[in-house]
């Protein structure tokens, strides 16, 4: 059975208002109230509303009588209604004029009780107590449910920082393997972002579906890992039995993405193994592994082809040296490394002065 407050047990929030045009009235209710409550008073309905709009979340109850002057109980009720304050304070109706459509309009507009004059003081007491403990409890549910959802979502993004770090990591490694800046990931990210968000090659994606996008961009060479070093960091130029081999590290890096269970579970796997996979494939149908033509390449993965092609020639490697911008942008033109959708290189060109602040140093 719930606890009752005993005599003396007034809280911070046990403060109880009673409007009551009737000043005999108002004594006999505070005289069953006050051992157990802060008590206030109003002479009206006017003034009781004032009272309750000046400091809405100040009583735990209102015990409202019906016919008063300047605003009778079923107009205060009708403003409180809607407000919603009754559904976070309780309201009782305590009147002698209880008829059957007082009562209906009463609980129609939330009223939690409607009690009968002349009152019985250990009924009204027990009535009233009882539901003061009842919101109260639910407040302290309320706020104790909140306070764990918030503890859940600081962990849940912790969690999210934790894995972006992982990844982050994990493609910064590769790149340092095979003998290149680390910032390489970081502009292929900051290219696929800027591109599909400031240009209309990003048209139909949510902030969010874009944010995933240029977070998986960074793992478009997570294949790299399964290639040998020999090959990985040769020189010079490569065989046609070792570039076949090369080519593998789009197969690998998918393959790869399939067997972290942890990312499969989120809406980034997509993203990541398609663009493993079809980086270097062409819009002409002749790159790699699986011979894509046109739009069977979705966008993101001829965005980040792209960008990992401007970035390749404009950054020194470990078998060439940097072309000029204007040489990259000309060798990019004339599809000297790759053929790409003629809309992509529109806007890539349109876009081309602000991505290439990413190498002002």
């Amino acid at each position: 059975m719930m606890d009752m407050l005993s005599p003396g047990e007034v809280t911070a929030s046990g403060r109880l208002l009673i409007i009551d045009d009737d000043a005999i009235n108002r004594a006999i209710l505070d005289n069953i109230f006050s051992p157990y409550y802060e008590t206030e008073e109003a002479e009206d309905g006017r003034e009781g509303l004032d009272k309750i709009l000046a400091r809405p979340d100040a009583y735990c109850a209102v015990l409202l009588d019906v016919i008063m002057p300047e605003m009778n109980g079923l107009e205060v009720l009708e403003r409180l209604h809607s407000r919603s304050f009754p559904e976070r304070t309780p309201v009782f109706l305590i009147t002698a004029e209880a008829s059957d459509e007082t009562m209906r309009r009463a609980y129609d507009m939330g009223v939690m009780d409607v009690i009968s004059k002349p009152v019985v003081p250990y009924i009204v007491l027990k009535r009233v107590q009882s539901v003061i403990e009842l919101y109260q409890a639910r407040k302290r549910l309320s706020s104790t449910v909140a306070s764990q959802q918030t503890e859940l979502l600081e962990q849940a993004q912790k969690i999210i920082r934790l894995n972006q770090g992982m990844i982050e990591a994990l493609s910064t490694a590769i790149e340092f393997r095979s003998e290149e800046s680390g910032d390489h990931v970081r502009r292929i990210h900051d290219i696929t972002w800027h591109l599909l968000t400031y240009t209309p090659l990003g048209d139909g994606l949510d902030a969010e579906t874009v944010r995933q996008i240029a977070l998986a961009s960074i793992m478009h060479d997570v294949g790299k890992i399964a290639i040998p070093d020999a090959i990985l960091n040769k020189p010079g130029k490569l065989t046609a039995e070792e570039y076949e081999i090369m080519k593998t590290h789009t197969t690998q890096g998918a393959l790869l993405l399939e067997r972290i269970p942890q990312l499969r579970e989120t809406g980034l796997y997509s993203y990541a193994a398609d663009i493993a996979r079809h980086h270097h494939e062409r819009w002409d149908g002749r790159g790699y592994p699986d011979g894509l033509r046109g739009d069977e390449i979705t966008i993101w993965a001829q965005v980040v082809s792209l960008a990992d092609v401007y970035d390749a020639l404009i950054s020194k490697r470990v078998y060439k040296a940097a072309f000029t911008r204007e040489t990259a942008l000309e060798m990019i033109r004339d599809g000297a490394c790759g053929v790409f959708s003629p809309r992509l290189l529109e806007h890539f060109f349109a876009a081309e002065d602000k991505l290439f602040t990413l190498y002002r140093h």
